[in-house]
């Protein structure tokens, strides 16, 4: 009996002894992960003084070692992959590459790549004892979902296009593959930027004061905000460096404090640009001193700066009574939020990304899908009397262009390093094998004709008489466009472009090309739309492949070659030339992408051909449909071609009241179809698909007589003859 006794008494006395030991385990509630992370998050800020809770909002934030907190930076890139790691990553396509997918699952797809080899970047700098260094961290300043208003600005091509909706759509891809679906922890943490209204030019962006309609605001530069904001959950955002109404970005009543805060109830952090508190002083001149710009852009929830001194002020500002610690407070907790959400202070053992290893970088199921959206980007411009695919059985090609072999080019910009970049000669080589003859010469720089001069010019055509066909690999490169770049090449300045025309050097050589009689192959690289109207109307065949990523030149000799057929869709408008373009720092959207120009463009918003044909019938929808209800759409949709494809359905809904746009992209699809295969391909329209937003952003359901429009371009598009569109008027009661 006495030992019975004991043993009951032991397993009485076991669950006390557990919460003894638990309670000893940690020296400060913080560090338990058994407890809430607001309790956590409340309780270590409560152990900070003003000067170590200042030091935190800084983007390279010092460790705490008497609390062990280690040393963080938050500046990391993810736009395309893992950018400016020290190790080699995936590079998938240029952001604006991917929007021309269309495809919203292998976006997401790319991101959850992304963040896993991220976490294994992290992971592995930890192991190494690299904690607080730059590009290694977890929170990753990207999607740059800002509207690609104007086809010069440089850094266009971080984003996914013209549309606010497909931006939307796409960016909310990204984060949701990008920041995972564990309930508890994010596998890491995404920042939709520039917040807000900014888009160039480059030079004038750290004094550009936008000051854009309320209807412009809230029916363009805002809706792909609102949507990562209030239904992807993303987990920052950061503030841009211009002005909003007289106001920096990061210290605006309306931007800040209203909507991002107030109306759509953001819980996550904000971090300005990088020296964009600086701004308010030296730029915008609109605060006396680094004082008063940092306690204003904390009053306005401004929680990180990406600097090294403004934010440092802040415990003067304190002791001034500029700015309580309690408002200083607020933007600690929801930094160590971040962190912990995570995982950064539990176990790894817990946090399922903890666990991610090195063997994740580069993995083949990466690099494949790197391939699949390099494939899918490239869009068929034109092909005249089927002059792709080309034969196989070719017996001389002559590649030719500043493109051909520049493995810069096809990265983009904010890229990581791949093991291998295949550059589209070297994908031609590849697909042809040593039994073809491949002649190669770069011909031209970007802007400088002085490699096809006199004798060398003489001896490059010579060299193409006995050559079956020509590809010409031109266009432009991120060595000319991007963020704040010293430039200054006939056509560019600081990173943008002073005009959109296709470098004169290399019309002048695809018509030297064209003279020979040889069928010629126009290929783009570019991040933006290049108005090239001689080659569209001389070129038989002319293909854009963006900045496509390290499997580039694979792609697109998949494409050249019949392995692939082009399914990609323009996510710009491509105008004919610089004279349909308004003044570039006026951001009224008044003959603005396709949904306000009224002339014609070269290439229209959704263009994009096949090697196959597609046919629409049998558009289903209500003639009257009631306000505030749900419309059902539905669409037949066939292959009726010879060749199996990939189409993007697009549906688009125009109004006849002012000054709602001239159409709108409200749905898209990607399918497959083999030949003779139908499909029936249905959408939903709600009624915030058919509303728009008023003074003060108030949502009003358009009224009156609407015309929905389904097929593989917008309605109406001259320049696609090969795509047809069904549509038909409903009524809105």
């Amino acid at each position: 009996m006495k030992t019975i006794s004991r043993i009951l008494l032991v397993i009485v006395l076991l669950p006390c002894t557990v919460v003894s030991f638990a309670q000893q385990a940690y020296q400060y509630p913080f560090q338990d992960p058994a407890l809430s992370f607001d309790a956590r998050v409340n309780d270590l800020v409560s152990r900070l003084t003003l000067e170590e809770k200042v030091s935190q909002m800084l983007n390279a934030a010092p460790a705490i070692e008497r609390l062990g907190i280690p040393a963080y930076e938050w500046w990391n890139e993810v736009l395309h992959g893992v950018a400016r790691t020290p190790y080699k990553v995936t590079v998938y396509p240029q952001a604006i590459a991917m929007a021309a997918t269309f495809d919203t699952t292998a976006l997401k797809q790319m991101a959850g790549y992304a963040a896993s080899e991220g976490r294994a970047v992290y992971n592995k700098a930890m192991a190494q004892g690299k904690a607080g260094h730059r590009y290694v961290g977890l929170t990753y300043w990207t999607p740059n979902i800002n509207i690609f208003r104007d086809p010069r600005w440089g850094r266009g091509q971080e984003t996914y296009g013209e549309d606010p909706f497909l931006t939307a759509m796409l960016g909310r891809a990204f984060v949701q593959g990008l920041q995972g679906d564990d309930p508890k922890y994010l596998k890491a943490a995404a920042c939709a930027k520039h917040y807000a209204v900014h888009s160039g030019p480059e030079p004038l962006r750290h004094v550009f004061n936008a000051v854009p309609s309320d209807y412009d605001l809230w029916n363009t530069y805002l809706p792909a905000f609102k949507e990562l904001v209030v239904n992807a959950n993303v987990a920052g955002v950061m503030c841009a460096y211009n002005a909003f109404k007289a106001q920096p970005c990061c210290g605006s009543d309306a931007l800040m404090t209203d909507i991002l805060r107030n109306r759509w109830q953001f819980k996550g952090y904000v971090t300005s640009d990088c020296g964009g508190i600086d701004d308010f002083f030296k730029k915008h001149k609109t605060h006396a001193g680094p004082k008063e710009a940092a306690a204003d852009a904390v009053f306005h929830g401004t929680d990180l700066e990406c600097g090294k001194e403004a934010y440092k002020s802040l415990v003067e500002a304190v002791h001034d009574g500029k700015i309580t610690e309690k408002k200083i407070d607020e933007s600690v907790k929801r930094l160590f939020m971040i962190r912990f959400r995570l995982g950064m202070f539990d176990p790894a053992s817990m946090v399922k990304y903890a666990q991610i290893s090195d063997t994740v970088l580069e993995s083949q199921a990466h690099k494949t899908h790197a391939l699949k959206m390099a494939r899918e980007s490239i869009v068929l411009l034109k092909n005249d009397h089927n002059t792709l695919p080309l034969k196989k059985s070719i017996r001389k090609i002559a590649v030719i262009g500043p493109n051909a072999d520049n493995s810069k080019a096809v990265l983009g910009n904010y890229n990581g390093t791949p093991s291998e970049i295949i550059t589209p000669l070297q994908g031609i080589r590849n697909k042809l094998g040593d039994g073809v003859t491949i002649f190669y010469e770069k011909g031209v720089d970007f802007t400088n004709d002085s490699l096809f001069q006199g004798k060398a010019a003489v001896a490059l055509i010579d060299s193409l008489k006995d050559a079956d066909a020509i590809v010409f690999i031109g266009g432009i490169s991120p060595q000319l466009e991007g963020e704040e770049m010293r430039v200054n090449y006939p056509g560019f300045s600081g990173g943008d472009r002073t005009s959109i025309l296709l470098p004169a050097v290399q019309t002048a050589l695809l018509k030297a090309l064209q003279q020979t009689g040889k069928p010629v192959v126009f290929v783009m690289m570019t991040g933006s739309a290049i108005a090239c109207p001689w080659e569209a109307e001389n070129i038989p065949a002319i293909i854009n492949t963006w900045y496509g990523g390290q499997a580039a030149g694979t792609a697109l000799a998949d494409v050249l070659f019949g392995d692939y057929n082009p399914s990609g869709k323009l996510p710009v408008t491509f105008y004919k030339s610089d004279n349909d373009l308004p003044e570039f720092s006026d951001y009224s959207m008044a003959r603005r992408t396709y949904r306000y120009f009224t002339g014609t463009p070269l290439y229209g918003f959704g263009h994009g051909l096949s090697y196959t044909t597609f046919a629409y019938t049998g558009l289903q929808l209500p003639a009257v449909v009631e306000k505030g209800r749900n419309v059902m759409v539905s669409v037949t949709v066939k292959n009726t071609g010879t060749m199996d494809g990939e189409e993007v359905v697009q549906l688009y809904v125009s109004s006849h009241v002012k000054p709602a746009p001239v159409r709108s992209l409200k749905g898209f699809q990607r399918i497959f179809l083999k030949v003779n295969e139908s499909r029936e391909i249905k959408f939903v329209l709600t009624p915030g698909d058919l509303s728009m937003a008023g003074n003060n952003g108030i949502v009003k359901q358009l009224t009156g007589k609407l015309t929905i429009a389904v097929g593989g371009a917008q309605p109406d598009n001259k320049t696609l003859a090969a795509r047809e569109t069904v549509q038909k008027v409903i009524q809105v009661k």
